[in-house]
């Protein structure tokens, strides 16, 4: 493991304990002071508007909260209402700042893992960029039928104006409850959601003392790497069709416990290779005799087929519910502006 991943690995076995750590104590000072430039950068941004209604899907703790199934579920829910939704992100991962629209010939490199696999799930149009409104500003001007944006992540990004906020978190609630780098807070937990936010819990579990919506999820199928890419339902199988197999699971995320434990719970017998989160895969991590694989989404934008040799990867789509109530009240936070 390279010293960054160590490091995030010691990091995070320390923040997610309910109580701070001696580490976490070492490190409150720092804490309180990412705390202090946190409010201060908050109160200097000068918020400006989309050109649409937009809602904001973010996390108050440092990444693996179940985000990018999440917004791929609004994305899915809004278009089912009969809204035209258009998604922005910073892109994370990639290699420049200036603003792109993510096609389905985009790179990993050029416009981040999850915004390009956003685009993949749901077919709408997606725009990264550092600055989010020039995103926004530059996806509205091309697709002028966009009545709707969703932001993924952004919640600390003060500069965009945001009609709702939906606040993800999952089974692992706030951890020891301390801000970066003592604990996994992004933030300061609010005491109560806003009159425009809404709580998410997407490991099924209400994990903080914020009232909020369970969702529910699943996996929907296996599918080999190249039907995947090609959207070949034919070819994916249930996952009980894999029970008895010698199976390697990869997984590049910020929480990979959480991959791991629901095909255990689905009755795969596994060997687990945690690699750190948006892991490259400019080399494959495994052996080349190792016979399947299976992986995330996020993983499988990034792998080539053409390299996997004899070894067969399974894709997992994980598919996210959203209740019903949810959508609504989102709906009507999102009502239309006037012209």
């Amino acid at each position: 493991m390279s010293l960054a991943g160590r490091l995030e690995d010691l990091f995070t076995r320390h923040w997610w304990q309910s109580k701070p750590s001696s580490m976490g104590q070492l490190l409150a000072p720092l804490a309180q002071l990412y705390g202090r430039l946190a409010a201060w950068h908050k109160r200097l941004a000068r918020p400006q508007s989309a050109p649409v209604p937009l809602l904001v899907v973010g996390n108050v703790v440092a990444g693996g909260a179940g985000k990018t199934p999440t917004v791929i579920a609004l994305v899915n829910a809004l278009v089912a209402a009969g809204r035209r939704p258009g998604v922005i992100s910073r892109g994370y991962g990639r290699s420049g700042n200036a603003v792109m629209r993510v096609t389905v010939a985009s790179t990993p490199a050029e416009v981040g893992d999850e915004p390009l696999l956003i685009h993949r799930r749901t077919g709408a149009p997606v725009f990264v960029g550092r600055r989010r409104l020039q995103a926004a500003r530059a996806l509205c001007q091309r697709h002028p039928e966009v009545d709707v944006l969703v932001a993924d992540d952004g919640l600390q990004h003060h500069a965009l104006a945001r009609d709702a906020e939906l606040l993800v978190f999952d089974q692992r609630g706030i951890g020891n409850g301390l801000l970066l780098p003592a604990g996994p807070l992004r933030e300061p937990m609010p005491p109560a959601p806003g009159p425009r936010q809404r709580v998410l819990y997407t490991g099924g579990v209400e994990s903080t003392a914020l009232p909020g919506a369970l969702a529910t999820r699943q996996f929907s199928g296996a599918w080999p790497l190249p039907a995947w890419r090609d959207g070949d339902v034919t070819q994916s199988l249930p996952l009980s069709a894999l029970r008895g197999r010698r199976l390697l699971a990869a997984a590049g995320l910020a929480a990979p416990e959480k991959f791991f434990g629901m095909l255990e719970d689905a009755g795969l017998s596994i060997r687990r290779l945690p690699l750190p989160d948006h892991y490259d895969y400019a080399t494959l991590p495994w052996p080349a005799d190792t016979p399947e694989v299976l992986c995330t989404e996020k993983d499988a934008v990034k792998i080539d087929a053409a390299r996997l040799g004899a070894t067969r990867l399974w894709v997992l789509p994980l598919d996210l519910r959203l209740p019903d109530h949810l959508v609504a009240e989102l709906l009507t936070l999102l009502k239309r502006r006037p012209s």
